[in-house]
Order: C-alpha cells, then structure tokens, then sequence
C-alpha cells in the first residue's frame, strides 16, 4: 500500500468514551424513572451514534416520547462528554509517530459534531488532526462509504492511498465501499461482538493490537519502499 493519509475511527479506536457514554445513557434513564444499565451493556450499543444507542437503551419508546429521551440524553452528554473518557494504550505514540511521518490524518466518527469538537479538545488531541467528519457532517453515517469519500476529498488523496483505522465491522464497511484499506484494532466496542467479526462483514486488511503498531508498520513499509524512478 501507498498510503498517503490516514482517517482514524474516534469512540473505541482513539479514546475509552465508555465511562461518558454510561453515565449519559444512565442519567437519561434516572430521569425516566427507568433501570440502569451497566457499561458492558452500554459498550453494545456504542458505534452508530446517539440515535441508536437511544434506541436501544429505551426499545419500547417511539416517536415523540423517544425524540424527548434524545433530547434528554443530549443535556447529560454535554454535561459528561470527555470526563472520564481516557486515550487507549499506544494511541499518542502512535499520532506522534504519523505526525513525524507527515502523514495528515482526520478523525470519521458517527458521533454529533456538536459533542466530536470538544472531546478532542478536552483529550489533547484536536492539534494532531485537519478535520474531523462527524456523524452530522455529511448525508449518511458509516457503515455507509459518504463520510471516508468525502475525507479522501478533503485531504487530497485517492481512496486507495487513504488507511483508515476503526474498531468496528462498521469501519470496515465503510472503509471497503469507498475504496480504502482498513484496519481494524481488537479493544474497540464493535456493537460486543469480537472484531474478527468486522473481518468477515467487511472484509479488514489487518488487525493492529495498538496505533503505534499500525504507525510502525506503515512507516516500515515505506522505508522498504523502492525508490521512486528517475527521469
């Protein structure tokens, strides 16, 4: 692979949000007079952004009663989101090593603009990436191939100079429709499934136990690289 760029899943790849996400999801609940749900139960429903894990942590609302518990869950997420969410292990090696590298890399997550923003601010990571594709940025939200096509556009590149980094099927998907290679890393959440799962749904170049595994190895293989010829 010639890879030009890189575009990094956030929740599951990059930061444990588990810990916000719970207390958010259980905060909503408190207020509906409803039973809590522990983290592991929580880490199933994470991947496809708000709406979904609302869904699935309220199965029995519809319509208007359901819009009000996304709303309800929005004011305990803001008040939440990056407290207690902490980097997984190897990931500000392995950013340090792309930025040596010079590889510009992006973030694409379901996740709302509106929460994306400040929890790269308030984990230190905003200055290591151009932009961020959330999940409102763009008409559809991954597994669908919109938001890496419109990455690639941004940063320059064909879809097939482009590895994207997720924790899920649903970054394999995604990354496979567009074009991209993909990479998959094991600690992730993946909707509680193991993520050889996102290898037979989508079909992942690799999995990576850590980002500066994944930086190494792309950095090794350039250096293996043949030169460029000359004219």
């Amino acid at each position: 692979m010639h890879i030009r760029s890189v575009t990094l899943d956030l929740d599951g790849t990059l930061l444990d949000t588990l810990p916000d996400l719970t207390a958010a999801a259980n905060g909503m609940l408190r207020e509906l007079g409803r039973a809590e749900y522990p983290p592991q139960v929580i880490a199933t429903f994470v991947g496809r952004g708000i709406d979904n894990l609302v869904e699935r942590c309220l199965p029995d609302l519809s319509g208007a009663p359901l819009t009000a518990a996304k709303h309800l869950f929005r004011k305990h997420y803001a008040r939440e989101n990056g407290r207690q969410a902490t980097l997984f292990p190897g990931v500000r090696e392995g950013l340090e090593l792309f930025r040596a590298a010079d590889l510009p890399l992006a973030v694409i997550t379901n996740k709302a603009a509106a929460f994306t923003e400040p929890l790269l601010a308030a984990s230190g990571l905003a200055p290591y990436f151009r932009f961020a594709i959330s999940g409102d940025s763009v008409a559809h939200k991954k597994p669908h191939p919109l938001p890496l096509i419109e990455a690639c556009k941004r940063l320059g590149v064909a879809p097939g100079e482009n590895l994207h980094i997720g924790d899920s099927s649903h970054d394999a998907v995604a990354a496979r429709a567009a074009g991209c290679p993909v990479w998959l890393v094991p600690y992730g959440y993946n909707a509680g499934r193991s993520v050889q799962q996102g290898m037979q749904d989508g079909g992942c170049d690799a999995i990576v136990t850590s980002l500066d595994e994944a930086a190494r190895r792309i950095i090794d293989a350039a250096l293996a690289a043949p030169p460029a010829p000359t004219f």
